[in-house]
Order: structure tokens, then C-alpha cells, then sequence
């Protein structure tokens, strides 16, 4: 049945100001490209999903709902930054960027802008939420407009989620008033509050595997929701300060993903592709089998959804021009590998091999007097002289014995290095090969520039590593949580394990979904984020690592919030 709903005029003008309350850094646009106040709800809906994957009104750069610089305001793109620019997976290559220093080697302040950016992305998609909320209230009984309004809680409790992770605490609202300041909202307070709000939409939303298909890929149905659960319960000791640990709630919630029959790991070589790779290419929408492990996509259309703050973001940034495989145009060459990144997958990285220019010239060398004429230099000329060289990706993972092991050190971009004392460029590492635009069934993407690559934020990867952790900190290693790493690995063709421990699992975590936007996340569950049991390079400033202080496991709030709202207090040791 499609219906319409009439808004208050209120609705052309949203912006945050009722939510953060830094009111100098919102454009005051409208949140619909329409200038009209009357929309089919369907249109309305979308909204509030298409914030996850777009920053303003007309393309990647214009009427932004946020910043001046909308590449750098988007939700995806934000909280990415944060959990992985400080770890130890990858390194921004340009150190002279606004505040990258202070992320890379974990030495930020409540003056940040890139935490500032992630606060208040989150506090516009939480008013945007309370707003669409509190406009449907009246039809709240009748079933579209219920069922819409439970995946619209869940979006919002997901934006609290990454409050919890990143800040601890939250301007809390659940209502649309401009007019009065958000509470604070912290630790246990925030994750009962998450918990509760999940546990009441879970009844109210699609059952599970019901938008896992192609006709309503990108909705949230119950399986989104026990997937951000068991998340949540597996965190809860960190987010409650030891007065909470969920772990057999994570458990529960894993088994009603896992067991509900509805998703499978993409497990199928496709033209050359692995399963694993095959989730994170430009056609993981259409692709049936990385749909299948798909259960919580933000959608990217290089058409439909240009921006530079999702999937094209995650692409381009990795991608050098004269890299193959890439399925774009736009190369930013900004995000490698960390040396540590590396060594989840080989106890001795220096075992890879690396093109170099003497091994380039010696292939030229012989390659001309071979065929009389020197090599090109297309994409399928440097795929060639890779292989031939034994420095393609393919080689990577072969060496490494695990589908996952996507890095890049071939002649395409340049020459590359393991590791550095110092960061100067793109080369100073490998390349990540893990996103690209390209197809699996060998078509064209949409558009050369932006990405179709759908952004998987939950995968049910996820559930057998969170059904094994909680297994593990419940019951110790157990047989129960061996099987879980061990159906991974599987998928990987990795080798099988036999028992399970802490390093083990961090490097699980790391090894499946590096570069995912996670990892910060991951190593403070393990105690590994601060301190100095665990070093890695550019970690606290230095090229071999330092420790850091215990108060950065959480992120400052923004000081202009801080002096615009007298509610909201700063976290220890900022």
C-alpha cells in the first residue's frame, strides 16, 4: 500500500543543531532533494538509509549535509577512520593531511577535527532518525509505517552503537525538539539502552534473511539486528567496565544467525576469484553467493550514489594508478599496509617477494629480445609481467596459504617496500588488494569514477568469530570454538587448528576483516590498544612503536561540544 505523509514545514530545515549542538559546523539544507513537504513513505525511508552512504543532496559534492568538505563528513568514511587509521592494519600516506599525524600515531585531543567529524555525522543521522520517528508516530499501529519505524530504531541504535564504541557515551535523544539539548548518556547506561531498544524492534522487524535477496538488499531485517546484538554482547565488558559480560548473549544471538539457514559464506571460485574476495568487488550486490553472506550492506551505485565516503572512498584510497584489477579511474594512493597488518599473515613478511626496478629491467630485457619489441604498459601487460615476476597478489596468497592474504607488491604504481622509518608516500608499504570495482562476471562497472561496490557491515563472517570468542572467554578453547575459526579458515584454504587462544583469535579477527573498520575496536577487547604489550609500527609516534596511555581507548568529546552543552561532560585524561 503506498501512502503518503505530510511533514511540517520544520522538516525542509532539519539539521542537527537540536542533537550536538555545534551548530557552526551544519549546513542548514534540507534532508530530501525534493523542496516539497509532502513524501511517499518509501522515498521518506530511503532517507534515512541513504544516510549511511551519501553526505548531502545533489552528488558527491553539493549542499552536504554537514561539512564544506563532504569526502570527509560521511558516516562510513568517519567512523572507518577512527577504528583503523590509529591501528595496526594500515597507514594514511600523506602525513601532511589535517590531523592524520595525530591519528596515525594515537595522539589526538578533544580539538580534533576528524573525531569531530565522526561525532557530529552521528549526531545529524540520530536527529534525522528522532525526526522520522516522531512523524510517524501517529500511524505507528498501522503495519508499513510499524514495520518501517522498527528498521529506523534499529539504524538509530546502530549510531548509539558507535557512540558506545568510540566515545563511551552519547548526546542522548530519542525525540526531535531543537528546542532543548541532548543528556548524556554513558557506558552502562548507553548499552542497557541499546540492548533494550534491540531487544523491543527484534519482534517488530522483517524476519530474518527477509531483505537478502535482490528486490530489498540494504534493509535491515531481524538479521541485521541480532548481528549488532551479539556485537554489542560481545564488547560488553569493555562498554560496562566489567559490570556486564554478555558473552553468552553474543552466543545466542549467533546461533539464531547461523542457525537460521538463511545466509552461507561465499565459498565458490568465480572466474578466478575466491569466495573471500568476491564480497568485497563491484558486483557483491548482484553476485549471489557474496549476497548470501551479505546480511547488512550499505549500498554504493557509481551512478546513483556518487560520493567519496564509502566503498569509493575504500577503493580509491588503496589504489594507485598502473595497479590492476582496480575497476576505476580514481587513485588517490593514500591507505597501505602496516608491516604489522602483514604478519597476521606470515611470521616472516620479508619472505614476499617485491618487485623492483632491477627485476623490471631484467623482464624488459628479456622480453624484448623474446619478441622484439619492449612490453606495454596496459593493465593486461603489468597482470604479465607480474606473474611472470612472481610479485602479483596471487602470489601473496599463495605464499601465505589463505585466500584472505590480499596485498599487493607488483610493478603496477611503483615500487614498494615492507616496511619504513619514515612515512613519505604511498610505496613505504604493500598495497591493499582487497576492495575493487571490478566485476566477478568479468562486465563493466557503472561508472569509472565511483564505486559499485556495496560497503558489507555485517557479514556472517562475523557471527562465527563472535560465536567463537564468546566460546572461548565462556569455556576456554573448547571444541565449540575451534570449529568456528576452523569453517573460516576453510573458506580461506587456510590451514585447520587444533586449539584456541588470545593471539590466535585477534589474529583471526585481523586476518578476516582488516580494513573493514573494526580493528581499534577488536584490540581494545584484547587489552592490545594502549599500553606497550603490544607494539606495532608509528604507535605512539614512534617508527618501531611506543606505548601509549590507557586513556585513548576512548575518543575526546569534541570540545566545542563540550562548551556549547552544559550536560555533556569530557572523558578521563583529555
Amino acid at each position: 500500500m503506498k501512502k503518503k505523509i505530510f511533514f511540517k514545514s520544520a522538516f525542509i530545515g532539519i539539521v542537527a543543531l537540536g542533537m550536538a549542538s555545534c551548530a557552526d559546523d551544519l549546513n542548514q539544507n534540507s534532508i530530501d532533494p525534493k523542496s516539497s513537504n509532502t513524501y511517499n513513505e518509501m522515498e521518506l525511508l530511503a532517507k534515512q538509509y541513504a544516510t549511511l552512504g551519501l553526505t548531502g543532496q545533489t552528488g558527491p559534492a553539493g549542499k552536504g549535509d554537514i561539512s564544506n568538505d563532504e569526502g570527509e563528513s560521511g558516516f562510513y568514511r568517519t567512523t572507518f577512520n577512527l577504528e583503523e587509521l590509529c591501528s595496526d592494519e594500515t597507514v594514511w600516506a600523506w602525513q601532511n593531511d589535517n590531523d592524520i599525524p595525530a591519528i596515525t600515531n594515537i595522539a589526538w585531543t578533544s580539538a580534533s577535527d576528524r573525531v569531530n567529524w565522526a561525532y557530529q555525522r552521528l549526531a545529524y543521522d540520530i536527529q534525522l532518525y528522532n525526526f522520522y520517528l516522531s512523524e510517524t508516530e501517529s500511524q505507528k499501529d498501522d503495519s508499513n509505517v510499524k514495520l518501517y519505524r522498527a528498521e529506523v530504531r534499529f539504524l538509530r541504535a546502530l549510531h548509539y552503537w558507535y557512540y558506545l564504541d568510540l566515545f563511551r557515551k552519547a548526546p542522548f535523544k530519542t525525540d526531535y525538539n531543537p528546542a532543548t539539548l541532548p543528556e548524556e548518556k554513558a557506558g552502562k547506561d548507553l548499552y542497557d539502552w541499546i540492548d533494550q531498544e534491540l531487544t523491543e524492534i527484534e519482534p517488530e522487524l522483517a524476519s530474518i534473511g527477509s531483505f537478502n535477496n535482490s528486490d530489498n538488499f540494504g534493509r535491515a531485517d531481524q538479521g541485521a539486528a541480532y548481528m549488532l546484538h551479539a556485537r554489542l554482547a560481545l564488547n560488553s565488558s569493555v562498554y560496562t567496565d566489567g559490570q556486564v559480560k554478555d558473552y553468552q548473549k553474543a552466543i545466542d544471538y549467533c546461533d539464531k544467525v547461523i542457525g537460521s539457514g538463511k545466509y552461507a559464506l561465499s565459498t565458490e571460485t568465480k572466474n578466478g576469484w575466491s569466495g573471500y574476495k568476491q564480497l568485497f568487488m563491484g558486483d557483491n550486490d548482484k553476485n549471489e553467493q557474496a549476497m548470501k553472506e551479505i546480511i547488512f550492506p550499505i549500498r554504493q551505485d557509481g551512478v546513483k550514489t556518487e560520493c567519496y565516503a564509502a566503498s569509493t572512498y575504500l577503493v580509491s584510497s588503496m589504489a594507485a594508478s598502473g595497479m590492476p584489477y582496480l575497476g576505476t579511474s580514481n587513485q588517490w594512493t593514500c591507505n597501505f599496509a602496516r608491516y604489522s597488518c602483514l604478519q597476521f599473515f606470515f611470521n616472516d613478511p620479508t619472505k614476499i617477494k617485491l618487485a623492483t626496478a632491477e627485476l623490471h629491467d631484467n623482464y624488459v630485457k628479456d622480453y624484448t629480445a623474446a619478441n622484439g619489441k619492449a612490453p606495454g604498459t596496459s593493465e593486461a601487460d603489468i597482470i604479465a609481467e607480474d606473474k611472470a615476476l612472481g610479485t602479483s597478489t596471487a602470489d601473496v596468497v599463495k605464499l601465505a596459504g589463505d585466500d584472505r592474504a590480499l596485498f599487493y607488491p607488483g610493478v603496477g604504481g611503483g615500487y614498494r617496500k615492507l616496511t619504513t622509518n619514515q612515512i613519505t608516500g604511498f610505496l613505504n608499504g604493500l598495497s591493499f588488494a582487497k576492495w575493487t570495482n571490478v566485476y566477478s562476471d568479468g562486465s563493466t562497472p557503472s561508472d569509472p569514477t565511483f564505486s559499485d561496490t556495496d560497503v558489507p557491515l555485517f557479514r556472517l563472517a562475523e557471527a562465527y568469530l563472535t560465536r567463537a570468542e564468546a566460546e572461548w572467554r565462556l569455556n576456554g578453547s573448547d571444541a565449540k570454538a575451534v570449529a568456528d575459526i576452523n569453517v573460516l579458515r576453510s573458506r580461506a584454504h587456510a590451514p585447520q587448528v587444533t586449539s584456541v587462544d588470545a593471539d590466535l583469535l585477534i589474529k583471526e579477527w585481523g586476518k578476516e576483516f582488516y580494513m573493514e573498520g573494526r580493528r581499534r575496536s577488536d584490540l581494545i577487547r584484547f587489552g592490545l590498544f594502549t599500553g606497550n604489550k603490544y607494539l606495532w609500527s608509528f604507535k605512539g609516534g614512534v617508527a618501531k612503536g611506543a606505548s601509549v596511555d590507557k586513556h585513548y581507548n576512548v575518543y575526546p568529546i569534541p570540545a566545542k561540544d563540550i562548551s556549547n552543552n552544559p550536560g555533556l561532560t569530557q572523558n578521563a585524561g583529555y
